[in-house]
């Protein structure tokens, strides 16, 4: 995953934290005696990635000490041009790593089954999870439903043909068709539902500001009684946004700084900053050199509020001429400086 907040040193460094947070899967594993392991969609980000890419990946996986069963999403999904059809996953893929590429059910430990529900494509007619909820026989072993993408719960937007609706799961987990509900694609470690055995664990490595508690994989411990999700922190990075801040005094610059240098593991911190206010020529010239410092010592820095505004504003003046548009300039050189930084999001 490639984010535009982030200059190529620190993308380079997100990329190998990435890979670092698959093996610290591996170490989880281990240490829980895990009975397999399960990632439920967009292994990768995209279906045509470097080949190198794929290969530190799936050699990260390797590390992994119990069967890994990866599930197709939207960002991957099994269509013609899927990397999990490609010649370069066939030949360097381990032996334990299967791919979810059906719904038929799947033994993956004494008296337990794992039901995929794999997309086929990035704009499916419905949510696979149906099919394969539809197609499941009567009560039997403990069975797990593996699946991706939003839930109508969460997401209520009905012209979004692929959210999962939730009562069909609830009501598979009522009739014990189904006894626990593992969910992709929100990156946000979520339970869903009343019943405790709906899940989303999230991303391993936090990818935006958005995310609540991302960063951690579940260690679930499943029997007909109950669930036990416990959350394991796996991630390292962090994507942090501030309040709005207001500046106009050199006070206010002062606190900004403290703010700023305060972080911990700075280089493994992105930013996003929303500033308000009015600063002087000689403030501003500060507030500049500070945030050039934060830049050289943050992983990434966004910035949002007046400067994206103000910029507009001042391009306007500038251009109507008058006695203020020279004023207008000198300003607006300025205002470009701080908002140049790459944005996350715009």
């Amino acid at each position: 995953m490639t984010r535009s907040v982030l200059g190529d040193e620190a993308q380079a460094r997100f990329a190998d934290a990435r890979i670092a947070a698959v093996r610290r899967l591996g170490e989880l594993a281990r240490e829980q005696r895990c009975d397999f392991a399960l990632v439920c969609g967009d292994v990768f980000d995209a279906s045509q990635i470097e080949r190198r890419t794929l290969a530190r990946a799936l050699e990260a996986i390797a590390s992994i000490p119990v069967p890994v069963y990866l599930l197709p999403g939207n960002h991957d999904p099994l269509d013609a041009a899927s990397v999990y059809r490609s010649a370069a996953f066939r030949d360097a893929a381990p032996e334990h790593v299967h791919v979810l590429d059906d719904a038929r059910p799947r033994a993956v430990a004494p008296g337990v089954e794992l039901i995929g529900a794999p997309w086929l494509s990035r704009r499916p007619a419905q949510n696979p999870a149906l099919g394969a909820l539809a197609a499941l026989g009567p009560p039997g072993p403990l069975r797990i439903l593996a699946a991706h993408g939003g839930v109508d719960a969460l997401t209520p937007d009905r012209r979004d043909a692929s959210l999962l609706p939730l009562a069909p799961i609830e009501r598979a987990i009522a009739q014990e068709r189904i006894h626990y509900a593992a969910l992709g694609d929100r990156h946000s470690l979520t339970p869903v539902g009343g019943t405790g055995r709906i899940w989303y664990a999230g991303a391993p490595e936090p990818t935006d500001f958005d995310e609540r508690e991302p960063g951690h994989a579940l260690v679930v411990e499943l029997d007909r009684a109950g669930v036990r999700a416990e959350p394991h922190r796996v991630g390292c990075w962090r994507f942090a946004r501030c309040e709005p801040i207001t500046l106009d005094t050199p006070v206010d610059l002062d606190a900004l700084a403290d703010r700023l240098f305060d972080y911990d593991a700075k280089e493994r911190t992105v930013l996003r900053l929303e500033l308000r206010g009015a600063l002087d020529l000689h403030g501003g010239a500060r507030l500049e050199a500070i945030l050039d410092r934060a830049r050289d010592l943050l992983a990434g820095l966004s910035l949002a509020g007046f400067a994206a505004r103000a910029t507009a504003r001042l391009a306007d003046e500038a251009r109507g001429g008058g006695p203020e548009a020279g004023a207008a300039r000198d300003a607006l050189a300025l205002l470009v400086r701080l908002a140049a930084a790459p944005e996350a999001t715009r």
